[in-house]
This record gives structure tokens, sequence and C-alpha cells, in this order.
């Protein structure tokens, strides 16, 4: 099979061979088992710091121009490239078997665009962002799931999506990710509520994934004379601000702020940890949560996309708005409750156990060998 992915993702090349954002080419790397010839069509520079894997199986890339509507410059430059991509896109889709888009993406909305010229080809579409039909999103996310929610106009596509929303047309499928395999699995949490409780906050150090947020939270259980302690995993371009805010305020003791640790070492940290903090502003399917949930971590996270089911609506997690005062509130009224703290974990726990990368692997060949 001849397997193209088209993706708004950038792939960037050293002496090991081709690499990219490491959690997407460990999906890839599964995806890429149950197909012959991989070919990549995205961006091939990035300048940001990026955490990085090789890809397994070595694809074939073609280089596609990233497009940037930030100013008017960048804007003329892109609608420049725009019938460049078209072309590649074109001779790819001619070229493939089987035709993989990740969306949302400004390359992933062209994609949506001519697959509509395939309609015999074999095809599948991830969307990693929030599906949730009453979200505000940009106008180019808004199209792309209207296209694809469109069975006339991508035929042959099953639509990969995070949560499980109403109304949905046929193509659509509930999705999951996954970190961890069967033998991960834990039986017990063996946690204490009564000591130091322990907090995690695993993602980028971006605006979007709102860590001063989780350090506030902390900060502020820490001022009403909780035993409290943060661990942020990750970097990113807030980290010597957060840092700065950290130092300012005497908050050392409390918070410790790691960077990018390999996964057995925040695997080690989720075993310990007693609540996992993510507020983001906006997410599709929060791996982070998953991977803490799996240990027994309770999630503390806004109450966005699919996250509200993956938390039970609170029976298996912490549901905050993005307020200090009612998140720590919230917590507050949680944290006071033993039996409810280990109820959380175990409903979690179960809850999240259930999706390993071996139930991952088995459900995306069925999507190849159809």
């Amino acid at each position: 099979m001849k397997f193209l992915v088209i993706t708004n993702a950038p792939t960037l090349k050293n002496e090991q061979g081709f690499q990219a954002y490491s959690p997407y080419v460990k999906e890839m790397d599964i995806w890429t088992n149950y197909v012959g010839t991989f070919k990549l069509l995205s961006p091939t520079q990035y300048k940001q710091p990026l955490l990085l894997s090789t890809f397994n199986k070595q694809p074939e890339v073609d280089s596609l121009p990233a497009l940037n509507f930030s100013t008017i410059s960048s804007a003329f430059a892109s609608l420049l490239y725009i019938p460049i991509i078209i072309y590649k896109l074109f001779k790819g889709m001619l070229w493939a078997d089987h035709i993989h888009l990740r969306c949302p993406g400004n390359i992933g909305l062209l994609g949506c665009l001519v697959q509509v010229f395939f309609p015999k080809k074999m095809k599948t579409a991830k969307y990693a962002g929030n599906w949730d039909p009453k979200a505000q999103q940009p106008l180019s996310y808004t199209l792309q799931k209207w296209i694809l929610s469109q069975p006339r106009l991508t035929k042959n596509m099953t639509v990969l999506v995070y949560g499980d929303w109403p109304n949905q047309t046929k193509n659509i499928k509930p999705f999951f990710t996954a970190t961890y395999k069967d033998e991960d699995r834990v039986l017990v949490t063996d946690r204490a509520y009564t000591g130091m409780l322990n907090f995690v906050f695993v993602g980028s150090l971006v605006e979007g994934k709102r860590p001063l947020l989780a350090i506030q939270i902390v900060e502020a259980l820490h001022k009403k004379g909780y035993k409290v302690s943060l661990t942020l995993y990750g970097d990113g371009v807030l980290r010597q601000e957060l840092e700065a805010y950290c130092n300012e305020r005497d908050l050392n003791i409390i918070v410790k702020i790691k960077g990018n640790q390999t996964n057995d070492t925040v695997k080690q940290a989720l075993k310990q940890a007693h609540f996992t903090i993510l507020a983001s502003k906006s997410e599709g399917w929060p791996k982070a949560l998953a991977e803490a949930m799996f240990f027994g971590v309770i999630p503390i996270a806004t109450s966005i996309s699919c996250v509200p089911n993956m938390l039970a609506y609170g029976n298996r997690g912490v549901l905050i708005q993005p307020n200090i005062k009612a998140a720590v509130a919230k917590i507050e009224t949680v944290i006071n409750n033993k039996d409810a703290l280990e109820t959380k974990s175990k409903n979690a726990l179960k809850w999240s156990q259930q999706y390993t990368l071996d139930l991952f692997e088995t459900e995306i060949k069925k999507l190849l060998t159809v």
C-alpha cells in the first residue's frame, strides 16, 4: 500500500533521518506498520524548539511551503504558495492508495478540498483539534469541520475525532489516542491524601496551556495552609517568565520546573502524583490528562472539548473555570473529602486503562485493511 500523509506538522532531517514532533511520530510509527511505501507532504522547516523523534519507517518527503497569514507580507507570500501546494497535493493523491489527512491546519484545509476530486481513493482524516460543534473557532477550522462532515464530499473517508458528539454524520468516528501498553496497567493506586499533595503539570509551557494558572492555583492552596507541591514537565517560550514568577514569590520550595524529560521520568512521576492540572484554552484529546489518569492521578482541567466527557462530568476528576479564586474553592471542596478523592482516582484509572496502545494499534489496523 502506498500511504500518503498530508500535514502541517514540520518534518525535519538530521543524520539519523527524518524526524518530527515526538507524540506524532509515535502515532505514525503505528500507522506505518501496516503500509508499504510511506510518503509525507509537509513543511520541512521550523524555527522553534521541538521535541523530536525519528520515524521508524523512513518516509519519502515532498516539502511544502508553510502557510502563514499573521502579517500582510506573509499572507501575500502564502497566497502565492497555494497553487504550488495544490499541485503537489494532486500529484501525491494520484500516487497514493490511501490518503491520510492531519487536521486542523491550513495545509489540512487544502487537503480537504483536493481530496474531493479523488472519491474512489481510501481516505482517513485525523482531526486532532476540538470537534465540539458549539466551540468558537477560526473560520478555517470551521470550514474543515464542515467539509469533513459531508459524506458527499468525503467519499470513502473515515474521520477520527475526539469525543462522542450528538448528530454526527456516518463517516465521523469517535476516537482516542494512547501512550501506554496493556502491560503498563496497574491495579491499585496506593496513595494517601493525608500528607503532602503532589500536583503535576505535563505539557508545553505556552499561553494556550495556561501553566501560570497551574502555578497560581498551587500557590493559593499553599497560602491557605495546604501541604502542596507542583512539578512542571515540559518546555516552551514561557519558561523564563514562569521561573521569574516563582523566584519573585519564593515559590521554588513548592514549585519545580523540570523542562522536557524522558517518558520514563514522567511515568514515574505520575505514579507518585495525586493531581494533574491542565487548564488549557483549547484541546483535542489531552494526552497529558489520559496519561495521568492511567495511573490514578486525579485530573483538574478546564471544561473544553471532550474533557467533560473524559472526566465523566466530575466523577473522574475536577472541572474548573480559568479563574484562580473559583478554581481553588472547587479544589478545596474535593481535597477535604478523602473518600471522594479515592473514588475519583479509581474511576480515572479504570477509564483510562481501557485506551492502550494495543487497542489503538488494533483500531488503526482495521482502518487500513478495510
